[in-house]
């Protein structure tokens, strides 16, 4: 098992999965930024900052990233189901991690999307998961695993092209 449910009115932490996060998003934008037309975009997050600073109350907002349902994707066709069985499961395809089913807590397969991170209020993730909002947290060593991934993702150095060959 690598997930649990803390109780409802316990802290924030890493690892946590947390359902209908609110994030401003530019619906509309033709070049003027008086004319963008913004509405709101929901979520299904997982907090990434250290559980020793959200404990120590060292910051008032947290990073968190967007979780999509695996199959969702594979009917979007922005992920190949043979990619999430092989390659992404394994954790090696880039800005993207595997989080297994669990229908213990109603969870299916999900990907969390390292690429789109949002900061968030941590009053707003505490009021949403005093409602209930919060569906698991990720135990140990798995969330350090996510956080290490989280690491590699955006610690990588691009070549602006490959190395020649002879």
């Amino acid at each position: 098992m690598i997930f649990s449910l803390p109780a409802v009115d316990e802290d924030i932490d890493q690892g946590d999965l947390i359902d209908g996060c609110p994030f401003p998003l530019v619906s509309a934008f033709d070049g003027n930024v008086d004319t963008a037309s913004v509405s709101i975009d929901v979520h299904r997050v997982i907090v990434l900052t250290q559980t020793c600073d959200l404990a120590n109350k060292k910051v008032d907002v947290a990073n968190v990233a967007s979780i999509f349902e695996a199959d969702e994707l594979v009917t979007r066709q922005i992920l190949k189901a043979g990619d999430i069985k092989g390659p992404l499961r394994a954790g090696r395809v880039w800005g993207y991690y595997f989080l297994p089913a669990d229908a213990g807590f109603g969870l299916g397969e999900m990907i969390v999307d390292l690429r789109r991170l949002h900061t968030v209020r941590i009053d707003l993730l505490i009021s949403l998961c005093r409602n209930g909002k919060r569906r698991a947290r990720l135990l140990t060593p798995y969330r350090e695993h996510l956080a290490k991934h989280f690491g590699d993702t955006f610690s990588r150095i691009g070549l602006p092209r490959p190395y020649e060959t002879m």
